[in-house]
């Protein structure tokens, strides 16, 4: 009996889409976390007969035929790029990204990864660094005499001295774009890698060719909508028990023909 099979897949495709929730639930507090959906497709069909086939001498075609599906299966946990709000938090370091863009950080492996979480911090020798002490690209130090820091919107940094007037200028961030954003391949602690879905990094300053600029003293929140995902999640749970009671059913009429006498 085929439906036991057919409700089996969607039972296992509910699952995965609950998983998928769970994990945007588990980050609604996480800076620069975009939300994820899993999508599904249909799998192949037994095709007892095929439309169009010809059923008699005069020509006689079938209009639709008999196409007998076998379930469903994931095909993409995509991601939703609409960008969070904006945090103010007043840090000299945190950087939010109005619109599109990605920070180039250095991996400890020598790779470049790219994030959008802009909670920067200062190394022990001055350097910009993130959270887990890799490097931004650019590497930007900041002298150890230096009473604060200003970070403009094109990412031009400026470091003020109690014994000037005048800023000295660090360097200048820079933001990487992708053709297919949605292609990066996700690694944990916020961060992406290039793949050959994505398309090469394209850098520029923020503010140009298309990317976002740079807002200092704010972080960008996650665009997790926690009504959306809990309704999300109540459809979900209502699927995996209509499959889940497809399986009763098969099951009570497969215990019906051992029953025949």
């Amino acid at each position: 009996m085929r439906a036991l099979q057919i409700a089996a897949t969607g039972m296992s495709a509910q699952q995965t889409r609950v998983e998928v929730i769970s994990n945007n639930l588990a980050n609604m507090s996480t800076t620069g976390y975009n939300a994820r959906r899993a999508e599904f497709a249909d799998l192949h069909y037994q095709q007892a007969t095929r439309p169009g086939t010809v059923t008699a001498a005069d020509g006689t075609i079938i209009p639709a035929g008999v196409q007998l599906g076998l379930g469903v299966r994931p095909s993409a946990v995509s991601i939703n790029l609409q960008q969070g709000s904006l945090s103010q938090t007043g840090g000299d370091l945190d950087i939010a990204i109005d619109g599109d863009g990605y920070l180039e950080v250095t991996l400890p492996s020598g790779l470049s990864g790219y994030t959008r979480d802009g909670g920067l911090k200062r190394s022990a020798d001055g350097q910009i660094v993130t959270s887990d002490g890799y490097p931004v690209v650019p590497g930007i130090t900041i002298p150890d005499d230096a009473r604060s820091i200003s970070i403009s919107a094109g990412g031009e940094v400026y470091a003020y001295f109690n014994d000037r007037v005048e800023p000295e200028q660090l360097g200048q961030f820079t933001l990487a774009g992708f053709a297919n954003e949605k292609g990066l391949e996700a690694i944990g602690s916020n961060l992406f890698l290039e793949t050959a879905a994505s398309g090469a990094a394209q850098i520029a300053g923020p503010g140009q060719e298309g990317l976002g600029t740079m807002r200092q003293g704010y972080l960008e929140e996650s665009s997790v909508d926690a009504v959306r995902e809990i309704t999300e999640l109540i459809k979900a749970q209502r699927g995996y028990e209509l499959n889940a009671k497809v399986i009763t059913a098969a099951d009570q009429m497969l215990g019906a023909t051992t029953q025949v006498r």
